[in-house]
Protein backbone atom coordinates (compact mmCIF):
# COMPACT_ATOMS: atom_id res chain seq x y z
CA UNK A 1 0.00 0.00 0.00
CA UNK A 2 1.48 3.39 -0.98
CA UNK A 3 2.19 5.86 1.84
CA UNK A 4 -0.45 8.44 2.65
CA UNK A 5 2.20 11.11 3.22
CA UNK A 6 5.64 11.33 1.68
CA UNK A 7 8.45 13.86 2.01
CA UNK A 8 11.08 13.87 -0.74
CA UNK A 9 14.38 15.68 -0.18
CA UNK A 10 12.61 18.40 1.77
CA UNK A 11 14.70 21.50 2.50
CA UNK A 12 13.77 24.71 4.31
CA UNK A 13 16.07 27.72 4.68
CA UNK A 14 15.42 30.73 6.86
CA UNK A 15 17.75 33.75 6.86
CA UNK A 16 20.95 32.56 8.51
CA UNK A 17 19.54 29.10 9.27
CA UNK A 18 18.92 25.80 7.49
CA UNK A 19 16.02 24.44 9.52
CA UNK A 20 15.36 21.29 7.47
CA UNK A 21 18.19 19.64 5.55
CA UNK A 22 17.02 17.33 2.77
CA UNK A 23 14.82 14.91 4.67
CA UNK A 24 12.88 12.07 3.06
CA UNK A 25 10.15 10.17 4.87
CA UNK A 26 7.21 7.86 4.09
CA UNK A 27 4.30 7.63 6.52
CA UNK A 28 1.97 4.61 6.14
CA UNK A 29 -1.78 5.02 5.89
CA UNK A 30 -3.51 4.60 9.26
CA UNK A 31 -0.28 4.80 11.29
CA UNK A 32 0.51 6.71 14.47
CA UNK A 33 3.84 8.28 13.49
CA UNK A 34 6.02 10.60 15.58
CA UNK A 35 8.71 13.13 14.74
CA UNK A 36 10.92 13.19 17.84
CA UNK A 37 13.79 15.51 18.62
CA UNK A 38 15.12 18.34 20.78
CA UNK A 39 14.08 21.98 20.45
CA UNK A 40 15.45 23.50 17.27
CA UNK A 41 15.91 20.20 15.44
CA UNK A 42 13.45 21.11 12.65
CA UNK A 43 10.49 18.93 13.60
CA UNK A 44 7.96 21.77 13.96
CA UNK A 45 9.18 23.36 10.73
CA UNK A 46 8.62 20.00 9.03
CA UNK A 47 5.07 19.89 10.37
CA UNK A 48 4.42 23.44 9.12
CA UNK A 49 5.72 22.47 5.67
CA UNK A 50 3.29 19.54 5.59
CA UNK A 51 0.40 21.73 6.73
CA UNK A 52 1.22 24.44 4.18
CA UNK A 53 2.03 27.16 6.73
CA UNK A 54 5.56 27.30 5.28
CA UNK A 55 6.80 26.73 1.75
CA UNK A 56 9.82 24.46 1.16
CA UNK A 57 13.02 25.89 -0.27
CA UNK A 58 13.24 22.70 -2.31
CA UNK A 59 11.84 19.19 -2.27
CA UNK A 60 8.28 17.91 -2.27
CA UNK A 61 5.40 17.12 0.07
CA UNK A 62 3.12 14.43 -1.38
CA UNK A 63 -0.31 13.61 -0.01
CA UNK A 64 -1.92 10.47 -1.43
CA UNK A 65 0.83 10.44 -4.07
CA UNK A 66 0.11 13.98 -5.29
CA UNK A 67 2.50 16.94 -4.73
CA UNK A 68 0.84 19.65 -2.61
CA UNK A 69 3.74 22.11 -2.34
CA UNK A 70 1.84 24.90 -4.00
CA UNK A 71 -1.52 24.21 -2.36
CA UNK A 72 -2.57 26.58 0.44
CA UNK A 73 -3.42 24.99 3.80
CA UNK A 74 -7.17 24.98 3.16
CA UNK A 75 -6.68 22.95 -0.02
CA UNK A 76 -4.74 20.18 1.75
CA UNK A 77 -6.80 17.52 3.45
CA UNK A 78 -4.79 17.72 6.66
CA UNK A 79 -5.77 19.23 10.00
CA UNK A 80 -3.60 20.55 12.83
CA UNK A 81 -4.01 20.44 16.61
CA UNK A 82 -1.80 23.17 18.02
CA UNK A 83 0.01 23.14 21.37
CA UNK A 84 -2.28 25.87 22.76
CA UNK A 85 -5.36 24.24 21.10
CA UNK A 86 -6.35 27.64 19.50
CA UNK A 87 -10.00 27.38 20.60
CA UNK A 88 -12.38 30.30 20.23
CA UNK A 89 -12.98 31.36 23.86
CA UNK A 90 -16.40 32.93 23.16
CA UNK A 91 -17.80 29.79 21.49
CA UNK A 92 -19.13 26.65 23.13
CA UNK A 93 -17.44 23.30 22.65
CA UNK A 94 -20.06 22.40 20.05
CA UNK A 95 -19.59 25.67 18.16
CA UNK A 96 -15.82 25.22 18.16
CA UNK A 97 -16.16 21.68 16.79
CA UNK A 98 -18.62 22.59 14.05
CA UNK A 99 -16.81 25.78 13.01
CA UNK A 100 -14.80 24.20 10.17
CA UNK A 101 -17.79 22.21 8.92
CA UNK A 102 -19.94 25.34 8.63
CA UNK A 103 -17.15 27.22 6.91
CA UNK A 104 -16.90 24.47 4.28
CA UNK A 105 -20.70 24.03 4.12
CA UNK A 106 -20.44 20.31 4.81
CA UNK A 107 -23.73 18.34 4.88
CA UNK A 108 -24.97 16.48 7.98
CA UNK A 109 -23.15 18.78 10.37
CA UNK A 110 -25.25 17.80 13.39
CA UNK A 111 -24.60 14.08 12.93
CA UNK A 112 -20.87 14.52 12.39
CA UNK A 113 -20.51 16.78 15.41
CA UNK A 114 -22.49 14.35 17.58
CA UNK A 115 -20.24 11.46 16.48
CA UNK A 116 -17.06 13.47 17.08
CA UNK A 117 -18.24 14.54 20.54
CA UNK A 118 -18.96 10.93 21.45
CA UNK A 119 -15.61 9.78 20.01
CA UNK A 120 -13.62 12.11 22.30
CA UNK A 121 -15.85 11.53 25.35
CA UNK A 122 -17.40 14.99 25.67
CA UNK A 123 -21.08 14.05 25.55
CA UNK A 124 -22.98 16.30 27.94
CA UNK A 125 -20.38 19.08 27.85
CA UNK A 126 -21.13 20.46 24.39
CA UNK A 127 -22.53 23.78 25.65
CA UNK A 128 -19.58 24.67 27.87
CA UNK A 129 -17.09 27.30 26.80
CA UNK A 130 -13.34 26.61 26.93
CA UNK A 131 -12.95 28.44 30.24
CA UNK A 132 -15.45 26.00 31.78
CA UNK A 133 -13.47 22.95 30.66
CA UNK A 134 -10.38 21.28 32.10
CA UNK A 135 -7.11 21.14 30.18
CA UNK A 136 -7.80 17.60 29.06
CA UNK A 137 -11.32 18.52 27.95
CA UNK A 138 -10.05 21.50 25.97
CA UNK A 139 -7.63 19.18 24.23
CA UNK A 140 -10.51 16.84 23.36
CA UNK A 141 -12.43 19.76 21.83
CA UNK A 142 -9.40 20.60 19.70
CA UNK A 143 -9.11 16.98 18.61
CA UNK A 144 -12.81 16.72 17.80
CA UNK A 145 -12.66 19.97 15.80
CA UNK A 146 -9.94 18.42 13.64
CA UNK A 147 -11.32 14.87 13.45
CA UNK A 148 -14.78 16.03 12.40
CA UNK A 149 -13.22 17.31 9.15
CA UNK A 150 -12.13 13.73 8.33
CA UNK A 151 -8.58 14.67 7.29
CA UNK A 152 -6.20 12.30 5.56
CA UNK A 153 -3.58 13.19 8.17
CA UNK A 154 -4.01 14.75 11.61
CA UNK A 155 -0.96 16.82 12.63
CA UNK A 156 -0.32 17.13 16.38
CA UNK A 157 2.11 19.83 17.51
CA UNK A 158 3.23 18.98 21.09
CA UNK A 159 -0.44 18.43 22.08
CA UNK A 160 0.28 17.22 25.62
CA UNK A 161 2.87 19.82 26.63
CA UNK A 162 0.41 22.05 28.52
CA UNK A 163 -0.99 19.23 30.68
CA UNK A 164 0.20 18.20 34.13
CA UNK A 165 2.27 14.96 34.29
CA UNK A 166 -0.55 12.71 35.55
CA UNK A 167 -3.04 13.92 32.95
CA UNK A 168 -0.38 13.72 30.26
CA UNK A 169 0.08 10.00 30.90
CA UNK A 170 -3.68 9.43 30.87
CA UNK A 171 -4.06 11.35 27.61
CA UNK A 172 -1.34 9.27 25.95
CA UNK A 173 -3.52 6.20 26.35
CA UNK A 174 -6.62 8.05 25.21
CA UNK A 175 -4.90 9.56 22.20
CA UNK A 176 -3.61 6.19 21.05
CA UNK A 177 -7.04 4.58 21.51
CA UNK A 178 -8.67 7.51 19.68
CA UNK A 179 -6.33 7.10 16.72
CA UNK A 180 -7.12 3.40 16.49
CA UNK A 181 -10.86 4.05 16.68
CA UNK A 182 -10.85 6.90 14.16
CA UNK A 183 -8.54 5.08 11.74
CA UNK A 184 -6.91 8.37 10.70
CA UNK A 185 -3.16 8.78 10.22
CA UNK A 186 -1.68 10.75 13.13
CA UNK A 187 1.63 12.61 12.85
CA UNK A 188 2.84 13.71 16.29
CA UNK A 189 5.64 16.24 16.81
CA UNK A 190 7.20 15.99 20.26
CA UNK A 191 10.43 16.38 22.22
CA UNK A 192 9.18 13.90 24.85
CA UNK A 193 10.80 10.49 24.37
CA UNK A 194 8.28 8.68 26.57
CA UNK A 195 5.37 10.10 24.56
CA UNK A 196 6.85 8.98 21.26
CA UNK A 197 7.85 5.53 22.51
CA UNK A 198 4.50 4.81 24.19
CA UNK A 199 2.17 5.97 21.40
CA UNK A 200 3.91 5.49 18.06
CA UNK A 201 3.76 2.67 15.56
CA UNK A 202 6.86 4.22 13.99
CA UNK A 203 8.98 7.25 14.78
CA UNK A 204 11.73 9.34 13.24
CA UNK A 205 14.42 10.92 15.41
CA UNK A 206 15.54 14.35 14.15
CA UNK A 207 18.70 16.27 14.96
CA UNK A 208 19.92 19.53 13.45
CA UNK A 209 17.48 19.40 10.55
CA UNK A 210 18.21 15.78 9.63
CA UNK A 211 16.50 12.46 10.31
CA UNK A 212 19.04 10.27 12.12
CA UNK A 213 16.91 7.12 12.36
CA UNK A 214 13.44 5.82 11.54
CA UNK A 215 11.82 2.65 12.85
CA UNK A 216 9.54 1.13 15.44
CA UNK A 217 9.95 2.41 19.02
CA UNK A 218 11.46 -0.92 20.08
CA UNK A 219 13.91 -0.98 17.19
CA UNK A 220 15.10 2.60 17.66
CA UNK A 221 15.45 2.23 21.44
CA UNK A 222 17.18 -1.16 21.42
CA UNK A 223 19.17 -0.73 18.20
CA UNK A 224 20.08 2.95 17.85
CA UNK A 225 22.36 3.70 14.92
CA UNK A 226 24.04 6.80 16.33
CA UNK A 227 25.21 8.04 19.71
CA UNK A 228 22.75 10.91 19.48
CA UNK A 229 19.76 8.58 19.01
CA UNK A 230 20.95 6.31 21.84
CA UNK A 231 21.36 9.22 24.25
CA UNK A 232 18.22 11.10 23.28
CA UNK A 233 15.91 8.12 23.75
CA UNK A 234 17.22 7.30 27.20
CA UNK A 235 20.19 7.20 29.52
CA UNK A 236 23.28 5.31 28.38
CA UNK A 237 26.26 4.15 30.44
CA UNK A 238 29.66 4.08 28.77
CA UNK A 239 31.72 1.42 30.52
CA UNK A 240 35.03 0.20 29.10
CA UNK A 241 33.91 1.32 25.65
CA UNK A 242 30.55 -0.49 25.84
CA UNK A 243 27.19 1.30 25.78
CA UNK A 244 24.62 -0.15 28.20
CA UNK A 245 21.19 1.11 29.27
CA UNK A 246 20.78 1.54 33.07
CA UNK A 247 18.05 -1.10 33.24
CA UNK A 248 20.46 -3.67 31.78
CA UNK A 249 23.00 -3.37 34.61
CA UNK A 250 23.06 -5.87 37.46
CA UNK A 251 24.33 -4.73 40.85
CA UNK A 252 25.42 -7.27 43.46
CA UNK A 253 27.42 -7.40 46.66
CA UNK A 254 29.14 -10.48 45.32
CA UNK A 255 31.52 -11.05 42.43
CA UNK A 256 31.80 -11.47 39.49
CA UNK A 257 31.62 -8.03 37.95
CA UNK A 258 33.43 -4.71 37.92
CA UNK A 259 34.06 -3.32 41.37
CA UNK A 260 32.20 -0.08 42.09
CA UNK A 261 31.19 2.17 44.95
CA UNK A 262 27.59 3.30 45.46
CA UNK A 263 27.58 7.10 45.57
CA UNK A 264 23.82 7.60 45.99
CA UNK A 265 20.42 5.98 45.54
CA UNK A 266 17.32 7.67 44.12
CA UNK A 267 13.81 6.32 44.79
CA UNK A 268 11.55 6.88 41.76
CA UNK A 269 8.41 5.01 42.86
CA UNK A 270 8.36 2.08 40.47
CA UNK A 271 12.15 1.72 40.42
CA UNK A 272 15.35 2.75 42.19
CA UNK A 273 18.38 4.31 40.55
CA UNK A 274 21.80 3.40 41.90
CA UNK A 275 24.55 5.93 41.16
CA UNK A 276 27.94 4.26 40.92
CA UNK A 277 31.61 5.10 40.61
CA UNK A 278 33.58 2.24 39.07
CA UNK A 279 37.11 1.31 40.13
CA UNK A 280 38.20 2.53 36.67
CA UNK A 281 37.00 6.05 37.57
CA UNK A 282 33.96 5.88 35.26
CA UNK A 283 30.50 6.71 36.57
CA UNK A 284 27.35 4.72 35.83
CA UNK A 285 23.67 4.53 36.73
CA UNK A 286 21.81 1.27 37.31
CA UNK A 287 18.02 1.13 37.35
CA UNK A 288 16.63 -1.66 39.51
CA UNK A 289 13.09 -2.77 40.42
CA UNK A 290 11.76 -1.25 43.62
CA UNK A 291 11.76 -4.68 45.29
CA UNK A 292 15.42 -5.33 44.49
CA UNK A 293 18.12 -5.57 47.14
CA UNK A 294 18.70 -2.20 48.81
CA UNK A 295 22.12 -0.59 48.64
CA UNK A 296 23.58 2.23 50.71
CA UNK A 297 25.90 5.06 49.72
CA UNK A 298 29.50 4.06 50.35
CA UNK A 299 28.97 0.34 49.78
CA UNK A 300 31.32 -1.63 47.58
CA UNK A 301 29.42 -3.61 44.95
CA UNK A 302 29.97 -5.47 41.69
CA UNK A 303 28.44 -4.39 38.38
CA UNK A 304 27.79 -6.74 35.46
CA UNK A 305 25.63 -7.05 32.35
CA UNK A 306 24.75 -9.41 29.54
CA UNK A 307 26.95 -8.70 26.49
CA UNK A 308 23.85 -9.16 24.33
CA UNK A 309 22.47 -5.95 25.89
CA UNK A 310 25.34 -3.81 24.68
CA UNK A 311 24.31 -1.20 22.09
CA UNK A 312 26.27 -1.45 18.85
CA UNK A 313 27.28 2.14 18.12
CA UNK A 314 30.01 3.67 15.96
Amino acid sequence: MPPILELRNLVKHFPGQQAVRSISLSIPRGAFFSLLGPSGCGKTTTLRLIAGFEQPTSGDVLLNGEPVNHHPPYERNVSTVFQNYALFPHLTARANIEFGLKRHRVPEIERRVREAVALVGLTGKEERRPAQLSGGERQRVALARSLVLQPDVLLLDEPLAALDPKLRKQMRLELKALQRQAGITFLLVTHDQEEALSMSDQLAVMNEGLIEQTGTPEDVYLRPRTRFVAGFLGAVNWIAGAAIRPECLTVSREAPGLTATVTATVFLGDCVQILLRLSTGETAVAQLPRAAVRFQAGETVHVSWNPADELSLP
